[in-house]
Parts: structure tokens; C-alpha cells; sequence
């Protein structure tokens, strides 16, 4: 027998990630009712997709004047209602969500249809959904993580493609991951958009942000770039190392960390990006205090 239920909240005009209508959500799901299954599916998407912009978006070096705690609580509630209206025209992921529920409640879905060759039916399963709509309210882990990995941008795929035999190279040389020393790549030359160059436009090719100090005997070229003084970004020039080829710029990191004792923490970490990322940073590799957050995220978030 189907246990009668009250009418099941409307979600549908709050933002994504409206925390007062998590727990409806989450009672919803549990309702025992076809109309409360479906308004919390249909809310879990909003959520799911709301996590996925969420994490590209961290996976994504932002810098510059318009990167302020304004803007960036602007762009998440942009954010939060852009992934509220995509959840109402539908992804497949609702229709997944209803048919696993239903399953489990033992009633009838309104509508279930998975479509052929879908999002739904090819890159998610039943399983995953039912821990990840669990996760939502807190108990596991973020449900942003069953996210495919054939969703990379395409600078991501570009980037990664581009360096990749020569980051093989130097974990060969050094025995760090090759997507590590990708994702550090990727963190200093925002995914080889912002490389470091000479006045007269000439590529340094220099991926991993290395300074010229007074033992580099190769060309250098001068760059301001952003420094972090007591915690406080300051703009300074300063001399940077610069090679004749991707390879050779990956090759001298590899030199540099594995000959400088600064960095024994950093070659300890095995497979650990975290581990990783902190080494770096605990050894001076650079002054912004969330290099560490944000190099760890990359590798995690966007070269996992």
C-alpha cells in the first residue's frame, strides 16, 4: 500500500543550494509518494549540476582585479540559479533518480525514461546516485565527485595532451606523478594562457614560474608578476629563467627538485596530490598562501 504523503515542498524557485530546503529535500526523497520522489529528484539535479560548476570553476586559476570576495559571492549565486533553470528544462539525471527511488520505495514512477545514449545511461549508474543523493545532505562525500572525467574542458584535454610525454619524462627523472608536475604546469601558466613572456612577446617557456637568482648562467627575461608579502599581494618585476623548449623547462623543474634539499617533503609524497601541494608550498616553491588549495584542487578536480 502506498503511504498517503502532504504535498512535497516546491524547490522550484530557490536558489540550488538553498540550505532551508535541504532537509524537504531529503524528506521528500524518503516520502513514499510519485510527487514527492520526482520534486526531490528534480531538485538533486539542480544541486548535482550546481557542484559541477562549482568544481570547474575551482579548478580554474582566477586572478586579476575583478577576483574579490564581491564577485566571487555574485558569480556563486549566479551559479546557483543558472544550475536551478538547466535542472528545470532536465538533464536525464531526474529520471534516473525517480526509477532507483521508486525501486526502493516500491511505488510507481511518474516518468523514468532514461534516454538511449544519454548523459544518464552511459556516464552514471543506479548505485552511485543513490550513496551520492545521501551525500548531499552531508554523511559522504561530495556528490560532484562521480562527475566523469570525459567532462574535461577542452584547454583542459589540449594542455594536458600537449605536455603530456614531457611530464612522463620528468616523473620518470624525479618520481612524482606526471599529472602533479601537469597540474603545477597548469596552476603557473593558467593552462598555458598567461606564459611568461619577454617585452618583445618572446615565449620563455617557462612553465613552472622558476626565477633567474644569481646561479643561472641560461637567458632570463624580466616580468612583473604578483608577490605576497606578510599575506598581502604586492606587484613586482622580477627575473625569470627562460629555455628554448616545453621540454627543457620541464627537465630543469625536475633538476631543481630533485637536487634542492628544500624539497625532500615534496619527493616523499608518493601519490598523495595534497601531500604534494603542501611540500611545495611549506618549502617556499611560492609566497601565495592558497597555493597549496589551489594546486591540490587542479590535480584532483581537473586532472583526476
Amino acid at each position: 500500500m502506498i503511504r498517503q504523503t502532504s504535498t512535497p515542498t516546491d524547490l522550484s524557485s530557490k536558489l540550488a543550494l538553498d540550505t532551508n530546503g535541504l532537509s524537504d529535500l531529503r524528506q521528500g526523497a524518503r516520502a513514499g509518494s510519485a510527487a514527492a520522489t520526482r520534486a526531490a529528484a528534480t531538485q538533486f539535479e539542480a544541486m548535482f549540476v550546481n557542484m559541477m560548476m562549482k568544481s570547474m570553476r575551482d579548478a580554474t586559476p582566477q586572478d586579476g582585479l575583478m577576483n574579490n570576495e564581491q564577485t566571487k559571492m555574485f558569480t556563486t549565486m549566479l551559479d546557483q540559479q543558472t544550475s536551478q533553470n538547466i535542472a528545470k528544462k532536465g538533464i536525464g539525471l531526474a529520471d534516473v533518480l525517480v526509477r532507483q527511488l521508486s525501486k526502493t520505495a516500491g511505488i510507481e514512477a511518474e516518468d523514468a525514461t532514461v534516454p538511449e545514449g544519454g548523459f544518464t545511461k552511459t556516464m552514471l549508474d543506479a548505485a552511485k546516485l543513490q550513496r551520492s543523493i545521501d551525500a548531499a545532505g552531508g554523511t559522504e562525500s561530495s556528490a560532484a565527485t562521480i562527475a566523469p572525467s570525459t567532462s574535461r574542458h577542452a584547454h583542459v584535454r589540449e594542455f594536458s595532451d600537449k605536455l603530456a610525454n614531457h611530464a612522463e619524462a620528468a616523473s620518470k627523472a624525479t618520481g612524482i606523478p606526471a599529472k602533479f608536475m601537469l597540474g603545477q604546469a597548469a596552476l603557473e601558466s593558467g593552462w598555458g594562457k598567461r606564459e611568461i613572456k619577454g617585452s618583445d612577446g618572446t615565449n620563455s617557456n617557462n612553465l613552472f614560474g622558476i626565477k633567474a637568482g644569481a646561479d643561472w648562467k641560461g637567458k632570463t627575461v624580466d616580468v612583473a608578476t604578483t608577490e605576497y608579502v606578510n599575506g598581502k599581494p604586492q606587484r613586482k618585476v622580477e627575473k625569470f629563467r627562460a629555455y628554448e623548449s616545453y621540454a627543457d623547462s620541464f627537465k630543469d623543474y625536475a633538476k631543481l627538485i630533485t637536487n634542492n634539499p628544500r624539497y625532500e617533503k615534496v619527493l616523499a609524497s608518493g601519490g598523495d596530490a595534497a601531500s604534494f601541494a603542501q611540500g611545495l608550498q611549506k618549502a617556499g616553491y611560492a609566497t601565495d598562501p592558497n597555493y597549496a588549495t589551489k594546486l591540490a584542487s587542479i590535480i584532483k578536480k581537473t586532472l583526476a
